[in-house]
C-alpha cells in the first residue's frame, strides 16, 4: 500500500515541475531554426524597442510643431514691429511739418521786422495798392519759397496717405498702387527709401518674391544710409530661405549681424540662422 502511494506522489510532483518549466520556457519546436528560436525569445524586447521608437517620433514631432509655432510667432511680431515703425514715421512726419511751419513763421516775422526797421514796408509783397491801382509783385524769393513749401506739403501728404492705407484702414491692396504712384511722382523724395521698403513688404506679404526683392534691393543699393536697409537685408534673407536657397539666406543673415549688430533686425537674423 505504502509503496504505490509514494509512487503516486512522486509522479504528481514530477508532472507539476514539468508544467512549471513549460510555462516559463519559450515555446518553439525542436525543428525550428536558430533565427526562429531567437525571434521567439526576443518578442518582448522587440516590442519594447518599437515603443521607444514611437515615443521618440512623438517627441521629434512635438518639437517640430513647437518650432513652427515659434516661427509663426516671430513673423507676427515682425509684422507688428513694422506697423509700429510706420506709426512712428507718421508721427515724425507730422512733427517735422509742424516744426517746418514754425520755422517759416519765424522767418516771415524776421523779414517783416527787418523791413519795418528799414522803413520800406511799402515795397513789401504785403503792401497796399499804389495810387495807380497797380499791385506790387511779390519778391521772387517769396514766390520760390511758397512753391517749395507747397511741393513739400504735397509730398508729405501723399506719403502719409499711402502709409495710412496700411496702418489705419488696412487696405493693403490699395496701398500698393498708392506707393507706386508716390514713387513715380516723387522718386527723389526723402521718404523714397521708406516707400520702397513698404512696397516691398506689401509684395512680400503677397508672396511675390521677385517684385518684393526688387524693392528691397533698391533700398539696399540706392539708399545705403537708410534706417530701412538692415530690415531690407533681413527680408531678402527670408525670401531666399523660403525659396529654398539656404546658402544665400545664411549669407544675408550674417551680413545683417555683421553690419548692424545693435539693430532689431540682427536679433531676428540670429533667430533665422539658428533655424537653418
Amino acid at each position: 500500500m505504502v509503496k504505490p502511494y509514494f509512487q503516486g506522489v512522486t509522479l504528481c510532483a514530477a508532472l507539476c515541475v514539468s508544467a512549471s518549466l513549460q510555462a516559463q520556457a519559450p515555446v518553439y519546436d525542436v525543428g525550428d531554426t536558430p533565427t526562429q528560436a531567437q525571434a521567439a525569445v526576443g518578442v518582448d524586447g522587440q516590442s519594447s524597442l518599437e515603443q521607444r521608437i514611437v515615443v521618440l517620433e512623438r517627441i521629434v514631432e512635438s518639437r517640430t510643431q513647437m518650432q513652427h509655432r515659434l516661427q509663426q510667432h516671430l513673423d507676427t511680431m515682425q509684422g507688428e514691429i513694422d506697423e509700429l515703425r510706420g506709426a512712428v514715421e507718421i508721427n515724425t512726419n507730422q512733427l517735422e511739418k509742424v516744426l517746418e511751419r514754425q520755422r517759416e513763421l519765424y522767418l516771415e516775422i524776421d523779414k517783416r521786422v527787418e523791413a519795418l526797421k528799414q522803413g520800406s514796408v511799402a515795397n513789401n509783397a504785403v503792401s497796399t495798392p499804389t495810387n495807380s491801382g497797380m499791385t506790387p509783385s511779390p519778391a521772387p524769393g517769396a514766390t520760390q519759397s511758397s512753391s517749395a513749401s507747397s511741393v513739400t506739403q504735397d509730398e508729405g501728404e501723399a506719403y502719409e496717405a499711402a502709409v495710412n492705407l496700411i496702418l489705419k484702414s488696412r487696405e493693403y491692396d490699395k496701398a500698393i498702387p498708392a506707393f507706386q504712384s508716390f514713387l513715380g511722382e516723387f522718386p527723389n523724395s526723402e521718404y523714397a527709401p521708406n516707400a520702397h521698403y513698404w512696397l516691398g513688404q506689401l509684395l512680400f506679404n503677397k508672396q511675390k518674391w521677385s517684385d518684393a526683392s526688387e524693392q528691397f534691393n533698391i533700398v539696399i543699393n540706392k539708399f545705403s544710409d537708410s534706417a530701412k536697409r538692415p530690415d531690407a537685408l533681413l527680408k531678402l534673407g527670408v525670401i531666399s530661405e523660403r525659396q529654398g536657397n539656404k546658402t544665400e539666406a545664411r549669407t544675408l543673415f550674417e551680413q545683417v549681424i555683421q553690419e548692424y549688430p545693435n539693430s532689431s533686425a540682427t536679433k531676428l537674423a540670429q533667430s533665422r540662422l539658428s533655424g537653418l
